[in-house]
């Protein structure tokens, strides 16, 4: 887990950056339009009301997010996203899962490709990768909002399986897939504010690689995100302190 969280450090502050090219906007745009197409209003989609919590959190003004949401229930006429997940080695040897949402799969496969080659990496073919990760849930909540001790009496109670207290700034519960919303829930019922819900990726183990090479691997995950047709980055890779100092995080 601590790999994921030195992650969502790292995109905390790009996200900053993705926000003023546009680009964040664009991705949970179509993130919400794909999540009401395959399951409704929030009312029963779990998914939607994640991606619109997440959107909400960036300040995506509200007529926006009901747009994509009617985009996505067929309420307003709109562009048919494909999902499509590519499979890579970084450098190191690292496992790199791609998320794609995208209306043209060559494009985005050369894309992706393009940037695994120019960044010591290599496209792997489907299933090289995958079975290195499992499916987790993953809520976040500022350190500021709550006190450790009331936040796992919380979460653990409604089903959470952990909490990660590593990163400074924020909380990390992980729960099952299927018991998300109701730790979710359970938090907005105590009056905990929660600042990000997301069924996410999870390595089971993590590789330690040379920090140079590390450094390599997240420069490689940056250059991915930025393509307009990906939505998430995972990798296995281990970011030591030692790598963090380097990135300025």
């Amino acid at each position: 887990m601590s790999g994921h969280s030195k992650w969502s450090q790292i995109k905390r502050k790009k996200g900053k950056a993705d926000q003023e090219r546009g680009k964040l906007f664009s991705k949970l745009i179509r993130e919400i339009t794909v999540a009401a197409r395959s399951g409704g209003p929030p009312e029963g989609n779990p998914r939607l009301r994640s991606a619109i919590l997440t959107a909400k959190a960036a300040n995506m003004p509200a007529d926006n997010i009901e747009r994509a949401v009617k985009k996505g229930t067929g309420e307003l006429p709109g562009v048919v996203y494909e999902e499509v997940t590519y499979e890579g080695y970084g450098p190191g040897g690292v496992a790199i899962l791609v998320h794609c949402l995208t209306d043209n799969r060559n494009r985005t496969t050369n894309d992706v490709r393009h940037v695994f080659t120019k960044h010591g990496g290599n496209l792997g073919g489907a299933g090289s990768v995958a079975w290195k990760f499992e499916t987790r849930g993953v809520i976040t909540v500022e350190r500021r909002a709550v006190d450790e001790d009331a936040l796992l009496t919380v979460v653990l109670d409604a089903g959470a399986l952990d909490v990660d207290t590593g990163n400074s700034e924020a909380y990390e519960v992980l729960a099952a897939p299927g018991s998300l919303e109701a730790v979710r829930q359970a938090l907005t019922q105590h009056q905990i504010p929660v600042a990000a819900s997301e069924v996410t990726k999870i390595p089971q183990n993590t590789m330690t690689i040379d920090p140079g090479e590390a450094v390599k691997v997240v420069r490689l995950m940056e250059v991915l995100e930025e393509l307009d047709d990906v939505q998430r980055v995972w990798s296995d890779v281990e970011l030591s302190d030692e790598v963090m100092a380097k990135l300025g995080g």
